[in-house]
């Protein structure tokens, strides 16, 4: 298990521990897998008290996608959206489940939940039944498709959403086949815009007194992220295709070899740019009406683009990194993942954190939220399966003999 956290907590001017953003806010996370849980991990970062619900004996399943996993087989995934919460396990199957659900959801500030369309109803724990107790209630919803339309009752999966979305046919080499993003980048995606929804949500409380439902889909995320490629179709009517490292708009932005297939990237961003790095390169393409301006270098953009080939084939990938920011030229190399978070700006910036596991230290992945008066904490490591069972039940007035019977009956 994953003890205690060492990042210490930022302090205020007379040294007393600062209270999240969020604090006081009590959330009730019937989420599991990646989006859903995605979402209230920030907001417990952000202060917010979460319960995560879990299933007896089970859990959420993405304890057991492993390897890799800690000492205690927590798996890494796991572990990635699940700090700052506690555990508690009831099966919502049953009528003694639905009654603890229904009495933390009486005290909550949230509820997030990521079922399908419908199925939480049968249990009485759909929106229209739990605001009766609690009109104060944001429900936040996170599905496949949405609540309504005619595929909502589809369940959704990131990788099913990336290809519908018509993200994959943007994605990969333009002579190979579809590719989907490296990470689950539509769940973490409708992660944060639930979260965007479920804070905005709460502000609108405060005007009117009132909870309301807040729905996101995975496919409308996904529909959302194809941005400026998505209104190059609406304005042109064109397909957009398949560039792999290119930018549809601007040229030249994409991945080049230098010497030694040493890869690195060029980003010229305007005119003056591409200006700067002609003069780099003591050519005068700069002053050929072929790619004077962008437009003109897009229209030609494989001739302009085999030209810097060569020139870029001819010194290593060193070479022309510190020449080009010499310049001012956006240009980067390309790192792999243990590079990426080895970077002191990374470290800086406290993007890798370490907790204790069993007197070890184990490294974590930091909150990208900087907030100067009311920051992210690391209260807590991920909770084990059933970690604050009892200590929860006792808030709702169980004792002992309850808990004790609700656990000999596998309710809890």
């Amino acid at each position: 298990m994953i003890t205690s956290v060492t990042a210490k907590p930022k302090q205020t001017d007379d040294d007393t521990e600062q209270q999240g953003a969020l604090h006081g806010i009590k959330v009730l996370d019937l989420s599991r897998v990646l989006a859903g849980p995605s979402c209230t991990q920030v907001l417990a970062d952000l202060g917010a008290e979460v319960i995560k619900i879990e299933r007896p004996r089970i859990g959420d399943e993405t304890r057991h996608w492993a390897p890799p996993a800690f000492s205690d087989d927590t798996s890494a995934y796991y572990a990635t959206i699940n700090r700052n919460k506690k555990s508690l396990t009831v099966d919502i199957t049953t009528p003694a489940g639905q009654k603890i659900i229904k009495q933390l959801a009486a005290d909550s500030d949230i509820v997030v939940e990521n079922f399908k369309v419908g199925n939480l109803k049968k249990y009485g724990l759909d929106y229209g039944s739990l605001k009766r107790e609690n009109p104060c209630l944001i429900y936040a919803s996170l599905t496949g498709f949405g609540l309504t339309g005619p595929d909502a009752e589809r369940p959704g999966y990131d990788y099913i959403i990336q290809g519908l979305s018509g993200l994959m046919s943007i994605t990969g080499p333009s002579d190979s086949e579809p590719h989907k993003v490296g990470v689950a980048v539509v769940d973490l995606f409708a992660g944060l815009q639930l979260t965007i929804g479920i804070q905005a949500a709460l502000i609108a409380r405060q005007h009117t007194g009132r909870g309301q439902q807040v729905d996101v889909a995975l496919l409308d995320s996904a529909l959302a992220m194809l941005a400026n490629v998505g209104m190059n179709h609406l304005a042109s009517g064109e397909v957009p295709p398949r560039l792999g490292n290119q930018h549809p708009n601007i040229v030249p932005y994409q991945v080049f070899a230098a010497e030694g297939e040493e890869h690195f990237i060029l980003a010229c961003g305007n005119d003056q740019q591409f200006t700067k790095l002609c003069q780099v390169l003591a050519v005068d393409w700069h002053q050929d009406d072929r790619f004077m301006t962008n437009p003109a270098r897009v229209k030609h953009r494989k001739l302009l683009c085999d030209r810097l080939v060569d020139q870029f084939a001819q010194h290593s990938r060193s070479y022309w990194l510190d020449i080009l920011n010499q310049t001012g030229i956006p240009s980067g190399a390309i790192h792999n993942v243990a590079e990426a978070l080895a970077m002191p700006q990374a470290q800086a910036r406290e993007m890798v954190i370490d907790f204790m596991a069993q007197g070890s230290p184990v490294k974590a992945l930091g909150n990208p939220i900087k907030l100067s008066e009311s920051p992210v904490s690391y209260r807590s490591p991920p909770p084990t399966l059933s970690e604050h069972t009892d200590s929860t039940l006792a808030t709702l007035g169980y004792d002992s003999d309850m808990i004790a019977k609700l656990k000999a009956d596998g309710i809890v």
